[in-house]
């Protein structure tokens, strides 16, 4: 499993994608957070919070997730490597957790720089350090197990074709369903026990609890649930596509 995931780690980083993905997502995220004017800006906002940071990076990772998975195993297929790998003495959920754990490693490097922002908004404060620390960390607690998820995710849509593209459109998709499906789902019920079960289904709803600096059990097993049963998904995929 280490050998997948260093060879992973090392595709991401001997060709341009790696470093453009984590540029654009911390590009996106400075823009909005500090150079636009509009609802996400932190200086407009007038408070020392990074609440606006955690509103904004699950959106830009619905899109970047998957342009990182999209290639795992679509391009294993159309080079025809992939047989080469289902057929040496390595199981196939090894393999799936390599390729899992080198996407997602990538995916917390991108998140890494984004702590000077703790530094700036402490800085910031009318006094210094007047920030909530337990929201913070909850919110990045909260943006790790949702990233992978995401990453799950991506990893099995890229089994399901040859064509990298085909299966960053069906990332986006299970991805943005999965975060905000079942949050648009529940303004259809006016039922408050109804909406409120709806919203439990949907990923959104989990994000924004462990956000409030509370470490629920329920939330936590939900995230690793997913994740968990995409990975199974993509185990049962691999095994059923021709040595």
């Amino acid at each position: 499993m280490f050998a997948i995931f260093k060879r992973e780690v090392q595709s991401f980083f001997t060709s341009p994608i790696g470093y453009l993905i984590v540029g654009l997502f911390l590009l996106l995220n400075g823009l909005f957070l500090w150079v636009f004017k509009g609802d996400y800006n932190i200086l407009d906002y007038g408070f020392a919070d990074l609440g606006n940071l955690f509103l904004l990076a699950p959106w830009i990772f619905i899109f970047l997730v998957p342009a990182i998975t999209m290639k795992s195993f679509s391009e294993e297929r159309k080079v025809g490597t992939l047989e080469l790998l289902l057929i040496k003495p390595i199981s196939t959920w090894k393999l799936v957790l390599g390729k899992f754990w080198g996407a997602f490693l990538l995916c917390v490097i991108a998140v890494v720089p984004t702590l000077i922002y703790v530094w700036a908004i402490s800085k910031l404060g009318i006094s210094e350090g007047n920030y909530d620390l337990g929201v913070v960390i909850g919110s990045y607690f909260g943006l790790l197990f949702l990233m992978a998820s995401y990453t799950a995710i991506g990893i099995f849509t890229s089994t399901l074709s040859e064509n990298q593209i085909i299966a960053f459109i069906l990332g986006v998709l299970i991805c943005f369903v999965f975060f905000n499906g079942f949050e648009a789902l529940s303004t259809l019920f006016s039922s408050g026990e109804t909406l409120r079960l709806v919203k439990t289904m949907g990923a959104k709803a989990h994000f924004d609890s462990i956000g409030r600096g509370i470490l629920d059990t329920r939330d936590l097993v939900y995230f690793i649930s997913i994740t968990l049963l995409f990975l199974f998904l993509t185990n049962e995929r691999l095994k059923q596509l021709p040595k």
